[in-house]
């Protein structure tokens, strides 16, 4: 059974996350952090939109980055969260941070498609 994140448990990273990194605390919409989180778990007539364990963690990914959601560390906050989603999930991202960072930023400027991210996501991974 798929296991998700709760809008809590973001904050929770991202606090974190802000902790390890530094930054400007806080949450810019409340509206648009449940939206992203609740991304994963979208459906339409009874179907999942999002079918695998990296569509979920891109769609997740995607969302907190392009809502930005919080005051500051959306970019690092959504790939953490990315991260976590998939460990819960029985998946390990193996990638080094530098290309993290290079994927958060393609994201943002729109130069990563989400399948495209689900497949970054799925080739870098392996079953735990």
């Amino acid at each position: 059974m798929m296991r998700y994140l709760t809008v809590e448990e973001v904050i929770l990273i991202h606090e974190y996350v802000l902790q390890l990194y530094g930054g400007v605390p806080g949450i810019r919409s409340i509206a648009l952090l449940e939206s992203a989180v609740h991304r994963p778990v979208t459906s339409f007539g009874g179907s999942d939109l999002y079918l695998s364990v990296f569509d979920k963690s891109a769609s997740l990914i995607h969302a907190i980055i392009k809502n930005h959601p919080f005051v500051d560390g959306n970019k690092r906050t959504a790939i953490v969260s990315g991260i976590v989603f998939l460990r819960m999930n029985k998946y390990k991202l193996v990638v080094s941070e530098k290309r993290l960072i290079k994927l958060a930023l393609d994201i943002a400027d729109s130069e990563i498609s989400l399948d495209d991210l689900s497949e970054f996501l799925k080739s870098y991974s392996v079953f735990k």
